[in-house]
């Protein structure tokens, strides 16, 4: 066979082997963080209660809003304070196993199955509060989801449901590091928020 044309059939194979040492290297570093991810997960799962203070920002690419938040989570059940310092208006939203209750319009305690909805029809600020719940402590919600990691071995990237969610700083907290700013969106759907403290809460 000619020299040349043996080297030229030669070449795609060396990429093709070489390809093929490369790749359980990756997926080796991708499996390791993974398991860190799903230990992390499984961690935050047995403290389910905890409280968060800071600030958010929503908006819908037209209308937005900002303000303080005090969010706490006991179990399934919440409850979330949001206070707007421009407007001067402040809202409780509280979720239980009775349904939703939001607190503070002009028209009184409204009620509902869905908190979001309830949230959403009375201010315009969409929050998927459940994944939210898990996504503000960098874990992921229900169902599939797509995750990219920093330097560290930290989520920096979770991609579910529809939203990317992005980590910009972390803290210290008690027991593992817990996000510090967290950048949600879906299309023209924003959330922005970035926390001040995490407390755990004893139980009961």
């Amino acid at each position: 066979m000619n020299p040349i044309l043996r080297w030229a059939l030669a070449i795609p194979l060396l990429l093709l082997l070489a390809a093929c040492v490369r790749t359980p290297v990756r997926l080796g570093a991708d499996a390791e963080r993974m398991a860190a991810l799903e230990a992390r997960e499984a961690w935050l799962a047995e403290r389910p209660d905890w409280r968060l203070t800071g600030r958010i920002a929503v908006s819908d690419g037209r209308d937005g809003g900002s303000g303080r938040i005090e969010w706490v989570q006991r179990g399934d059940g919440f409850s979330i304070r949001l206070s707007a310092p421009v407007s001067r208006q402040s809202w409780l939203l509280v979720n239980g196993p009775d349904g939703a209750r939001l607190e503070g319009l002009d028209d009184g305690v409204v009620e509902g199955s869905d908190p979001v909805a309830l949230l959403y029809e009375a201010t315009g600020w969409l929050i998927p509060l459940e994944s939210m719940s898990r996504w503000a402590r960098g874990g992921r919600g229900e169902g599939p989801a797509q995750v990219d990691f920093d330097a560290g071995g930290r989520p920096s990237l979770i991609r579910q449901g529809g939203w990317s969610v992005d980590y910009r700083d972390w803290m210290d907290g008690p027991g593992a590091d817990l996000p510090r700013r967290v950048f949600a969106e879906r299309g023209d759907a924003r959330v922005r928020l970035s926390v001040e403290r995490w407390e755990p809460l004893d139980e009961g």
